[in-house]
């Protein structure tokens, strides 16, 4: 099954950009959607079928699916040509969309990288998560940050080509991004409509503390989707403190002010609701499959209902790009 860019445009609202859908597309422009989908990040549920998985997301009430398109991932990258397409039609069928993947890309001339953007282009998806960086042993920061940039111009081209926007997700750590002000040097040059930021502001509250507002503002024209997920500080059972993942509004994000922050800041795209509390910190298949989606349709209805009433207070819109 082949579903052309042109076919997906056509149905879709070239706004943002003030082009016409028809310039948009001549352009190799990805016109922005005209609403703000929030979709979730499949990764925990990669072990049902794609028609399962469809249908699941449609009875929970997501707008749409963030698909792991990586090496263990739901779709293989030496794959992608296949069954990306047969994962699109499946969702389609059940009434969810796919407007963005996750991916391993971090390379401008692997193979794989192009095969992935061509069929994702291909099928309309103008929205990718790139892999995730570490700093290169033997160098200082500056020096890291200077080859990141240039791996990243490069990247943009390569995105630019196929009318895609690639997008690095900010982590707790000592990775690449987990400071966030490291993304703005590498980015702080390039056209944010080919490369930018997936921001997540739980891994942000994590570093950031309460300075987080600071990188957000550094980052937002750089912004193009953004993670939710939360978050507390525990002791384990030798006392030492450590990150615990739970529910949405169950935990330390201060979200009536991120959203607050989202909406003066101008910052859309989708919206990717990632799970890892307990069950769903796994990607195995569960012992009781049947058991497990019940309770996962009834905590992701929850955290969607959550979410969604965190969005109306702050005045962010949501809801899937119009056919």
């Amino acid at each position: 099954m082949t579903i052309s860019r042109r076919d997906f445009v056509a149905r879709s609202a070239a706004v943002g950009l003030g082009l016409p859908v028809a310039a948009a597309a001549a352009a190799n422009v990805p016109a922005p959607a005209a609403a703000r989908p929030i979709t979730i990040f499949s990764k925990p549920l990669q072990w049902l079928s794609y028609e399962e998985l469809g249908a699941m997301i449609a009875e929970i009430g997501f707008d749409g699916i963030d698909l792991p398109v990586r090496p263990g991932g739901h779709v293989l990258p030496e794959r992608v040509a296949d069954d990306l397409p047969r994962a699109y039609e499946a969702f389609r069928k059940a009434g969810v969309a796919l407007p963005l993947i996750t991916t391993a890309i971090d390379d401008p001339r692997s193979p794989a990288t192009d095969a992935i953007l061509r069929t994702a282009s291909g099928l309309g998806i103008r929205y990718y998560r790139m892999n995730a960086l570490s700093y290169p042993g033997g160098q200082s920061i500056p020096e890291a940050l200077d080859g990141l940039r240039v791996r990243m111009r490069d990247l943009a081209e390569v995105n630019r080509r196929h009318g895609v926007h690639g997008a690095y997700q900010n982590h707790a750590g000592v990775r690449v991004g987990s400071p966030v002000w490291d993304l703005w040097h590498i980015l702080r040059e390039l056209d944010p409509r080919w490369i930018g930021v997936q921001y997540d502001i739980r891994h942000a509250t994590v570093e950031g503390g309460t300075s987080w507002p600071l990188g957000l503002k550094l980052l937002a024209p750089h912004i193009t989707s953004i993670d939710v997920k939360d978050f507390i500080w525990s002791r384990n059972s030798a006392g030492r403190w450590r990150i615990e993942n739970v529910p949405l509004g169950e935990g330390m994000v201060d979200f009536a002010n991120y959203f607050k922050l989202v909406r003066e800041l101008g910052i859309s795209g989708p919206i990717s609701v990632h799970y890892e509390y307990a069950p769903y910190e796994s990607m195995a298949k569960p012992a009781s499959p049947k058991e497990h989606v019940r309770r996962a349709v009834t905590d992701m209805r929850r955290d969607l209902t959550t979410l969604r009433e965190m969005l109306d207070a702050a005045g962010i819109a949501t809801g899937p790009a119009p056919a």
